[in-house]
């Protein structure tokens, strides 16, 4: 795992393929807005079924989590005063954690397939961002 910072603060956390690790395995922190972690088990492996409780949070930030499926993206963070801080390239099999940060994406291969999650509900371009 690499976590891109500045003054201190965690920007985004770039997880590449080799970072998955036997079991269950978080790359979120528990008060940050969005989870991501990985899961590795053999065949047979159950986990119990579970519904998760109505709990009431207060979310302030829009925060992603991209995978890349198929092909390869170059990914440049800005902090949340719109200056650029690092730009990194994310293959196929890699996942980012986009947390407090600007982002903007290139493709770099024909064919790219990426899988974008993010905390809801989105409330349109006009609401939930601006362009940097």
């Amino acid at each position: 795992m690499i976590e891109i910072t500045k003054d201190k603060e965690v920007l985004a956390r770039y997880i590449p393929a080799s970072s998955w690790k036997e079991g269950l395995s978080f790359f979120s922190k528990d008060n940050e807005f969005i989870q991501a972690g990985t899961w590795k088990y053999g065949k047979g492996k159950e986990l119990l079924a579970h519904v998760h409780n109505e709990v009431e949070r207060k979310i302030n930030r829009t925060q992603e989590v991209l995978y890349v499926v198929k092909g390869k993206i170059q990914a440049s963070i800005y902090d949340l005063k719109c200056n650029f801080v690092e730009t990194i390239s994310i293959n196929a099999g890699d996942f980012l954690i986009l947390l407090n940060c600007g982002h903007g994406y290139k493709i770099l291969e024909d064919d790219t397939q990426v899988l974008e999650i993010k905390n809801g509900p989105y409330l349109g371009p006009e609401i939930d961002r601006k362009r940097i």
